[in-house]
């Protein structure tokens, strides 16, 4: 009796796995087949385009890559260097400032910690859209238009990054660690840099992989504030497209914008998922 309920147990189990991996695997291809065919398409012509769908991939990939990196109305390589350096910089910019702020408010014991917390995250709740009329007309005040600062400078203060940074602090760093650093001399910053950075190497990788995301597909305030054809990021020249005559336009080339336009971010997820898989098996405090 008792083997007999072993075994219809282990079979129930294994039909649940089935099925829960039969669901991750439609999920997965329901998710990736848009992706899927934005490649194909990027390798059709126009004629082949309008001809209809098509599931297998055409020759015309690189003729429509030439097209779209040489165009002259839209300088998307140009386009990508601009997002680049904005998104880069917010990413780097937004994790280390909201780990160095979660490290303040855990490492330390003050009056008004809990104040500080609750108002870093009553921020948290208010939406971008709201104070984004005061920011651009602060912004043309001080002649800030036509420029990266606006868009690079204010991804320090990030209450959700500070949130899961603080999240992530309280779970994995032993204040025994930081007052053996103290002991021994350490500077605060050093500490900082060298003992709690490398903790925090996982959600670092996962924040920076968000923040780079995030700043990349913003079109909302670069919009309003880069009106320089050189200065204009990716979501904006992808944005132009909608005033094209698509009867006239070719279609192939559209697609390769497209793909350009995510390539970068694909690149950014497959660098920094590295770093959330390698720390998150070794274990996050090394000794």
């Amino acid at each position: 009796m008792k083997n007999s309920a072993n075994t219809k147990g282990a079979i129930q189990m294994i039909v649940i796995r089935v099925v829960a991996y039969a669901i991750l695997i439609f999920l997965s291809i329901l998710y990736l087949f848009s992706f899927y065919m934005l490649i194909i398409n990027a390798t059709r012509s126009n004629a082949e385009l309008q001809s209809g769908f098509a599931l297998l991939p055409k020759g015309h990939f690189l003729e429509n890559l030439k097209n779209a990196w040489t165009d002259a109305s839209i300088n998307i390589p140009r386009g990508m260097l601009n997002s680049f350096i904005i998104a880069g910089c917010s990413a780097v910019l937004t994790t280390y400032f909201s780990a160095l702020t979660a490290y303040g408010i855990h490492a330390y014991t003050f009056k008004l910690k809990k104040a500080a917390t609750l108002f870093i995250m009553a921020i948290m709740m208010i939406p971008p859209q709201v104070s984004a009329v005061g920011f651009i007309q602060l912004m043309y005040r001080f002649h800030l238009t036509n420029n990266y600062i606006p868009l690079i400078i204010p991804s320090i203060a990030a209450p959700v990054v500070f949130f899961y940074m603080k999240q992530y602090l309280e779970s994995v760093l032993p204040m025994e660690m930081v007052e053996a650093a103290r002991i021994d001399g350490c500077g605060e910053f050093r500490t900082f840099n060298q003992i709690v950075l490398p903790i925090m190497k996982p959600a670092i990788a996962v924040q920076m992989i968000f923040a780079f995301v995030s700043s990349w597909n913003n079109y909302f305030i670069p919009a309003l504030l880069l009106d320089k054809a050189e200065l204009k990021t990716v979501p904006i020249m992808i944005a132009q497209l909608r005033s094209a005559d698509y009867s006239k336009f070719d279609m192939g080339k559209v697609y390769m914008f497209i793909l350009l336009a995510i390539l970068p971010v694909l690149i950014v997820y497959i660098i920094l998922s590295k770093s959330i898989i390698k720390g998150v098996t070794a274990g996050s405090v090394k000794g």
